[in-house]
């Protein structure tokens, strides 16, 4: 394929991808039109500073306020519309031109229309530029189709009007078709195919709901200027930020005379229905979680990863769960390996390594001030309960343990799970050696091992790692080693192991795919940590709410068949698991701007007016939780169900291009049990990252 039409094999490779994962997993099929999307360059038609998310799943911005959208839109109307080598095709709504782009690759001529004068003109340039040369781009009301061109063999429009334009099917060759959106608001439509059978006589077939913006003409909806929300006609306008399967009601209905008393906006709802909370180092902020201890998992999130009121909140909670309600495991979105240096400063064992946790990008993340005062709590706490129990014989308290779900640590499980062998069965450490061999060239770039598997012909190391996991758990069936928590780590690490290197092997291929692996390995390890305390154990969970939230309520799972561990903690446990997740206005955070990058203490943008966190800070509360169960206000429930973005920042913060890169849609109530809301925020205070500068008795970090 030629190069200077695909552009590099960063860009190829994503291309294939968004093919597979987007537009063929969702039922796409038609063999020319995957081609087609294989083949045209779709970072060539978004803006340069987008150009990294042009294969993503997500709307991006065009000039005049215009966006294109999911290239599955695209797909599954070149699908609706079965173009052939010879045909000609109208495009109304050119947008970036990319539609038509790839249009032109399936048909003989396209004709494209576009109602903005500055679209038109920058479309024409990049089509042309590009050497799309069977592709002609008008500056005219698409409404009136292009009759110096007609007659068409189909016509495809992405802007929904009140019904197929006359114009258009005067200009539609028999047997030709006419792919749009029809409906009798500008709110809701219907996605028609017209077949043209005669003279007069044409077929039509409804392909499903959708929610496009507005076909604007004489022959569509008129233009209503400014006070209008919606764009006018757009090469990708279904809606600019979801595909037809989120049939949402983004945009309010127009103001209508009528007498019933305007409804109370949702910011109100909000204010009327959220419990003020005092600052999380107050010893009453905890009071309003006590409820949760009849849980057995809960699962307390983070909109990113850098805000020192959400580390300070989870300790607040945390606290009160393990000191009154018994919980003995917190698990959070952190390596094994790292978690486990932890686990040993908190339980006053001796450590296992004199290399400090958390070196690894990001450094920050759990090398920080409010994450240390929890930890040195934690052992505190610990150390008293040893107490109590040899004063007072209290059998039934417990200490509570510190674990890692995240699998990245690959060279370090590796050299674990090693560690354990070499001290407990020498002639199985040298099999396991061997066994592991196969990514030891791997170990210090495991992403350069995904990129090899890529290759064809490469072998994989995943039977090795598989069948070493294999032996730890027969030889832990065959007999009884003295020390359960060091085979316990032993075999976490082993299964560490075989998950990275199945999420090493799957992330060229699909994003979904290693998203998916690595929130079952957390799940899977949350529920190993359950499964070894016995029936009664309970586990406090810190995570990211993309990990926290239920991803069947969010884009995640609806459009990227994507899951997670809320998910399938919901799944597994019903109402013993609580999802709460956490939010913020504005303010600052530590993150960084590329992967790998130094940290940055960044101002966080204002949160758009379209989403959940913008009517929370309307709400004026600057702290407060909200219930979102099934036992809160219907109303407010009923008003938070209509979907709206939602910000996720995690360790890389881009304001410049914000909305598409950390927002996405989701509907609160169904994604969270509560919503903890904190207005203003600031970036947490991290530790030194070197051992000498600073003093000795603040192990376990080292610093």
């Amino acid at each position: 394929m030629d190069e200077s039409i695909t552009g590099d094999e960063a860009f190829y490779e994503a291309r294939q991808q968004m093919v597979e994962s987007q537009i063929v997993s969702r039922g796409v099929s038609d063999a020319r039109v995957l081609e087609a999307m294989r083949e045209v360059p779709r970072h060539l038609f978004v803006p340069q500073e987008l150009a990294e998310f042009a294969y993503s799943d997500t709307p991006l911005p065009l000039a005049d306020g215009q966006t294109i959208s999911q290239p599955v839109i695209v797909a599954r109307m070149l699908a609706a519309a079965e173009l052939a080598p010879a045909d000609r095709v109208l495009d109304v709504g050119t947008g970036s031109g990319y539609a038509a782009a790839v249009a032109s690759r399936l048909s003989a001529h396209v004709d494209s229309i576009e109602r903005r004068a500055s679209l038109a003109q920058s479309a024409r340039h990049a089509l042309r530029e590009r050497g799309f040369d069977n592709v002609d781009v008008h500056h005219a009301d698409g409404t009136r189709g292009w009759a110096a061109g007609a007659p068409f063999d189909a016509i495809i429009a992405a802007a929904g009007g009140p019904d197929v334009p006359p114009a258009w099917r005067e200009q539609l060759s028999i047997g030709g078709r006419i792919v749009m959106p029809v409906g009798a608001s500008r709110e809701s439509q219907r996605l028609v195919k017209l077949t043209r059978r005669s003279d007069t006589q044409f077929d039509e077939e409804d392909l499903g709901g959708v929610h496009f913006v507005s076909l604007i003409g004489e022959q569509g909806w008129p233009d209503e200027g400014a006070a209008q929300s919606e764009s006018p006609l757009n090469e990708d306008a279904d809606q600019p930020h979801r595909p037809p399967e989120i049939q949402q009601q983004q945009r309010r209905q127009p103001a209508k005379p009528s007498r019933t008393p305007r409804p109370q906006p949702l910011a109100e709802l909000i204010a009327a229905a959220a419990r003020p909370l005092p600052e999380p180092e107050d010893r009453s902020f905890a009071d309003a979680f006590d409820h949760l201890g009849t849980k057995r998992v809960v699962l307390l999130g983070e909109c990113s990863h850098g805000t020192s009121e959400f580390y300070r909140a989870r300790a607040a909670i945390t606290q009160r769960l393990v000191e009154r309600h018994g919980f003995t495991i917190v698990a959070v979105e952190a390596d094994w390996p790292d978690a486990a240096i932890i686990n040993s400063y908190v339980r006053s064992q001796e450590p296992r390594t004199d290399e400090p946790p958390f070196q690894r990008f990001p450094v920050w993340m759990w090398r920080n001030e409010e994450f240390a005062a929890f930890v040195r709590w934690l052992r505190a706490h610990n150390e008293s309960v040893q107490r109590n129990k040899r004063v007072e014989a209290a059998a039934d308290a417990q200490a509570c343990g510190f674990y890692g779900l995240d699998m990245y640590s690959l060279s370090a499980s590796i050299a674990a799970v090693l560690d354990y062998l070499d001290h407990t069965d020498p002639d199985a450490a040298k099999v396991a050696r061997e066994r592991y061999g196969c990514l030891t060239p791997w170990q210090k770039d495991p992403q350069v091992y995904g990129r090899a598997v890529f290759s064809a012909g490469f072998a994989t190391c995943e039977n090795a790692v598989v069948e070493q996991l294999q032996d730890l758990l027969r030889k832990r069936l065959e007999q009884s080693h003295g020390d359960n928590d060091r085979w316990f780590d032993a075999t976490q690490n082993a299964r560490l192991v075989a998950s990275a290197e199945g999420y090493y092997r799957t992330m060229y291929r699909s994003s979904a795919g290693t998203w998916n692996l690595r929130d079952t390995h957390m799940f899977e390890t949350l529920q190993s940590l359950l499964d070894s305390q016995g029936p009664a154990s309970r586990a406090v969970v810190w995570a990211h709410n993309s990990h926290v939230g239920n991803a069947a309520a969010t884009e995640m799972g609806r459009v990227r068949n994507e899951l997670n561990v809320g998910q399938l903690c919901r799944e597994r446990f019903g109402d013993e698991a609580a999802l709460i997740g956490f939010g913020t206005h504005a303010g600052a955070v530590a993150a960084a701007s590329d992967w790998d990058g130094p940290m940055e203490i960044k101002a966080v943008r204002p949160s758009r007016e379209d989403s959940y966190e913008y009517q929370f800070h309307r709400s004026g509360e600057p702290r407060c939780v909200l219930d979102l169960s099934s036992g809160a206000a219907p109303l407010l429930r009923d008003r938070l169900k209509e979907a709206r973005l939602e910000r996720f920042i995690g360790v890389i913060y881009r304001p410049e291009s914000e909305l598409h890169s950390h927002y996405a849609e989701a509907v609160l109530p169904e994604q969270f049990d509560a919503y903890v809301w904190f207005d203003t925020t600031r970036a947490v205070e991290p530790l030194a990252t070197r051992a000498t500068e600073r003093t000795p008795d603040l192990y376990p970090f080292g610093v």
